[in-house]
């Protein structure tokens, strides 16, 4: 007799879908069968029984490094995310110039605890690599469960050099952690920007021109190089553009342990959404921007072909007022507006409705999209897959609901959606974390401090060989050893 069974519902993981019971004893999957009974049961005949999502790339009660707040704080963030399919997400801790990374992973301990609805963890941005954060705090950071750090190659208060890079690169690679970078040429974004600015072109629209995809393009060329030197994990957030996801591709059959990931603005929005009346375009506003839909074209073929290993909502909500967008007034620049939109509660929606139901990728493509290949990449071990011995991270979808997004039903703390007035097919009615209901058909069925810390893993590096550039093997170099 199982704490809970779900019965009648077609299973799928990343590799097969097919229709069993699932039995749950003590917040696991305990069996897989035919026939299960439990003290308590959940039917999902005509059901879609999938691994929780793993939204794994979002901005949660976390400050720019201006000061700027976002909107959501742990408990907001984590309802929306759990609404949207996902039982466990991953934020970050951000590292501000003159912070330790003790002191930056404490603070948000403080912030987190007792208040999310899921499962949760960190990545560490790192901005002020000092002789102690590489030597102490990043490894300290590591043995508390944050394997992942990330960087970013622009904003003047919070992008490192390439030699900085790359001592944050090694110490991640003799750690087993991954290093995440958001990858644009700063320079080129601060010379188009000046000359935009001078030449009277400062609405919400310019942002997208100030951007230009050939910076995204040769900020990740250089960090795939960068990555290479010293054959490092590296995954490459929100790809935006053809020529960003091509050089990720490359690295990928050539060896390299370089991952991809894209998000669901970037599949489904375009820049003519920065191009509406008034200020309206702010709420449209994220970096890398909106591009084109022949790059909407494009992103789609590299997700079909395996090129993202993620896909993700880069959920940074900030409200339209002067809390968040407007928040240097109703006619700032575009260089004043705060980057980021909302999405924690649509990407799994959206990705389902569009991909899945309109036949451009399989249900086993979705399943490893939204849970499988995060865990993995992550190190959340327990997470991601319908199989004995896992967490019981579990969402029901209803396959043939449909529904018209509005941003009163993404229950975070924002003011709007960006994909207000769409229409999407199916839809998560139950979520489990630890096999508890966190969604009970369409209500929150927890109270805040439901989810738990989640100290992660290595990144599994299976299949991905790696490089070793001749000047850095003792064979070839005469002997020198620069890096173990």
């Amino acid at each position: 007799m199982f704490d809970l069974t779900i019965t009648g519902g077609t299973l799928a993981t990343a590799t097969d879908t097919f229709a069993a019971d699932i039995g749950i004893t003590d917040g696991r999957i305990a069996a897989l069968g035919h026939g299960l009974e439990g003290r308590d049961t959940i039917d999902a005949a005509g059901k879609l029984v999938l691994p929780g999502g793993i939204e794994a790339h979002c901005h949660i009660a976390q400050e720019s490094a201006t000061g700027g707040m976002t909107s959501d704080d742990y408990t907001s963030g984590s309802i929306s995310a759990a609404f949207g399919g996902n039982s466990c997400f991953v934020p970050f801790a951000a590292q501000h110039r003159g912070m330790g990374v003790t002191e930056t992973l404490d603070l948000y301990d403080s912030r987190a605890s007792g208040t999310s609805v899921i499962d949760y963890g960190y990545h560490l941005i790192v901005a002020d690599p000092t002789p102690t954060v590489l030597s102490e705090e990043l490894p300290a950071a590591f043995a508390r469960g944050v394997t992942s750090f990330k960087v970013f190659m622009t904003y003047d208060l919070m992008r490192i050099d390439d030699r900085q890079f790359l001592d944050i690169l090694t110490v991640a690679r003799d750690y087993g952690a991954l290093t995440m970078v958001h990858a644009e040429n700063s320079g080129m974004i601060a010379w188009m920007t000046e000359r935009l600015l001078a030449a009277g072109h400062s609405q919400p629209r310019y942002h997208a021109v100030s951007h230009p995809a050939i910076a995204e393009a040769e900020a990740i060329n250089r960090a795939i190089a960068l990555a290479r030197l010293v054959d490092a994990p590296l995954l490459i957030v929100h790809v935006s553009t053809p020529e960003g996801a091509t050089l990720v591709a490359d690295a990928r059959r050539d060896g390299a342990k370089v991952f991809g990931e894209t998000c669901t603005q970037y599949l489904f929005l375009s820049r003519d959404d920065l191009d509406r009346p008034g200020m309206e375009g702010a709420k449209f506003m994220c970096s890398p921007p909106l591009r084109d839909e022949a790059t909407q074209a494009a992103l789609w073929r590299h997700l079909q072909a395996g090129t993202f290993s993620v896909f993700s909502s880069d959920h940074a909500p900030y409200r339209f007022d002067a809390t968040g967008k407007l928040a240097h007034g109703p006619e700032a620049s575009f260089k004043q507006i705060a980057n980021g939109m909302p999405g924690i509660g649509m990407r799994l929606p959206m990705l389902f409705s569009e991909g899945v139901r309109k036949g451009r990728i399989t249900l086993q493509q979705f399943v490893a999209l939204s849970a499988t290949n995060a865990a993995r990449l992550y190190g959340l071990k327990a997470k991601g897959s319908l199989a004995i011995g896992m967490d019981a991270d579990i969402a029901i979808w209803d396959p043939e609901e449909t529904r018209i997004v509005t941003a009163e039903m993404q229950h975070d703390n924002m003011d709007y959606t960006p994909f207000d007035g769409r229409e999407v097919t199916g839809w998560p009615t139950t979520v489990l974390c630890r096999g508890t209901r966190v969604i009970a058909d369409g209500a929150l069925a927890v109270e805040p401090g439901h989810g738990r810390y989640v100290a992660r893993e290595k990144i599994d590096l299976t299949g991905h060989p790696g490089t070793r550039v001749p000047e850095l093997d003792p064979a070839t170099n005469f002997g020198a050893r620069i890096v173990p």
